[in-house]
């Protein structure tokens, strides 16, 4: 994983919650980790890995809304992905 993955990583799981997170460099973050990405209808995104999966809606900035940044969070959890155990 490159060490600007590893930043995005990160910046998912800081506290407090980050406003300004760039999809896109979410988006490469997360395939790097082997998570699915696969586009739905009405600006909506299914994230999976490990038969888990969650629906996010594609922001119409390019930033992640708090809301968002706390699902993704959630369902890196779920999946036990956390910055510290990513190489």
């Amino acid at each position: 994983m490159s060490h600007h993955n590893k930043k995005v990583l990160e910046s998912i799981f800081a506290h407090p919650i980050s406003a300004n997170i760039d999809f896109k460099d979410v988006e490469h973050a997360l395939t790097s980790v082997g998570v699915a990405i696969e586009e739905k209808s009405a600006n909506r995104i299914s994230l999976s890995l490990d038969g888990r999966s969650v629906i996010i809606h594609r922001p119409h900035q390019h930033t992640l809304s708090k809301d968002e940044v706390a699902t993704i969070r959630g369902f890196l959890v779920d999946c036990g992905i956390a910055p510290e155990n990513v190489a």
